[in-house]
């Protein structure tokens, strides 16, 4: 059963989203994607004459209560994209007064679920070491099951739409699942889009298939980039990583971050790659600066050969080149992370040259899928959205789909 053939009509629903919307100092939110992404199943429930329970984490407050994550911030912003008034309950496991006289067409939204430990489940100001850890862990897991029970007991239904947790065991994304019966809980419009958009990729690969990985860390991808070795025709390592791979191959690297724990990991890729057949695309030159920031001085030199006192900030000119190459005739293209400090307007070029490869392909034929907080904004700020097959909401989430894990947020519901 899919959330098209129920009515929500005087039912109450519970519905999980991902409002974990990056937000400016004054309070305002900077990126909107995962709201909208929310609409159609928010929207499907006042439609139907449902009154409308909305629940979401916002940043790690580390189950401390802490203004700066409250979502009462985003409020009036969900009441401009609903179309409705929005009530606001201040704390998440005491709202039952004001969920139960919550009329049709009604929405309240609950206060951050991470206010609490048991939303996590994990055990607070205890270390894994630590000889007491396990009996912690299993009160924190009892714990959990309260918590969920009690935010279940606000509705008749439960939406799971929270794509960008569902990676997580987490009581909000599947422990309050336990507490409805089969035909009582189901997976939103965005979680439907979001697993059909995995499956396209993964089971219907149409060649070349050229994955895009970046960011800092090569440590943090590992999974991932030894899956797709076993998938990909093109794999091109971006962003941060791409100076520990100049360092294992002998080059200098000068202040650029680096992984020195992680060489003999990155020649590993490499040895694979080549096992593989993969063509793995690495920067060749970088777009260096003096200075972490904006307006530091740049210098272009190759990815192994930056001087002391200098970092790769951008992939270089040749690169970008070699980066569109591995990207324009591809038929499926998965993006997550970008080339460079692309918040800095002066070291966008290497992750604009992608989305216009991406853009490029797409328009060619190729079904492009874009995840991962940091290439959404990327898309986003290059305005080029409506030039790309999916943008997913999640990022871990995405990455453990598409590394063939299953996700507990769906496995929850689907059994």
């Amino acid at each position: 059963m899919t959330i098209k053939d129920v009515n929500f009509n005087s039912a109450k629903v519970i519905v999980r989203v991902d409002f974990n919307v990056p937000l400016n100092e004054a309070g305002q939110i900077t990126d909107d994607t995962r709201i909208r992404g929310a609409l159609p199943t928010l929207k499907k429930v006042l439609a139907d004459g449902g009154a409308l329970i909305i629940m979401s984490h916002m940043g790690k407050p580390k189950g401390k209560v802490n203004p700066k994550f409250s979502l009462g911030q985003i409020t009036d912003a969900v009441s401009v994209a609903l179309g409705v008034p929005v009530k606001f309950a201040p704390d998440c496991a005491k709202a039952q007064e004001q969920a139960a006289s919550l009329k049709p067409g009604e929405v309240l939204l609950l206060e951050n679920l991470r206010f609490y430990p048991e939303e996590e489940g994990k055990p607070v100001g205890i270390d894994k070491e630590d000889p007491a850890y396990k009996a912690a862990k299993e009160e924190m897991k009892e714990r959990q099951k309260e918590f969920a029970k009690t935010l279940a007991s606000y509705a008749d239904f439960y939406v799971m739409d929270a794509f960008g947790t569902a990676h997580r065991r987490h009581a909000s994304t599947a422990v309050i699942a336990d507490y409805f019966d089969a035909e009582h809980k189901l997976l939103g419009f965005l979680m439907e889009k979001e697993v059909e958009a995995v499956d396209n990729v993964l089971s219907n690969i149409k060649r070349p298939f050229t994955a895009i990985m970046g960011g800092s860390k090569v440590s943090t991808k590992i999974g991932i980039i030894e899956n797709l070795l076993g998938k990909v025709d093109n794999l091109i390592l971006c962003g941060g990583m791409t100076y520990t791979f100049a360092k294992a191959l002998g080059g200098n690297v000068g202040e650029s971050i680096c992984e020195n724990d992680k060489l003999d990991l990155a020649l590993d890729i490499l040895k694979q790659a080549k096992e593989k057949g993969v063509n793995l695309v690495l920067g060749t030159d970088c777009v260096a600066g003096d200075n972490f920031a904006n307006d530091c001085n740049t210098q272009v030199c190759p990815a192994g050969d930056i001087p002391a006192g200098w970092e790769g900030l951008d992939a270089g000119p040749e690169t970008r080149k070699s980066f569109a190459a591995a990207i324009e005739n591809a038929k499926t293209i998965l993006w997550n992370g970008p080339a460079g400090v692309f918040e800095f307007d002066n070291f966008t070029a290497g992750s604009r040259a992608i989305a216009e490869a991406i853009a490029k392909a797409t328009e060619n034929g190729a079904f492009s899928l874009i995840g991962g907080g940091d290439s959404v904004a990327c898309i986003n700020k290059f305005g080029m959205a409506d030039k790309v097959s999916y943008i997913s909401t999640g990022g871990g989430a995405l990455l453990e789909a598409i590394e063939g894990k299953v996700l507990p947020g769906v496995a929850a519901i689907k059994g």
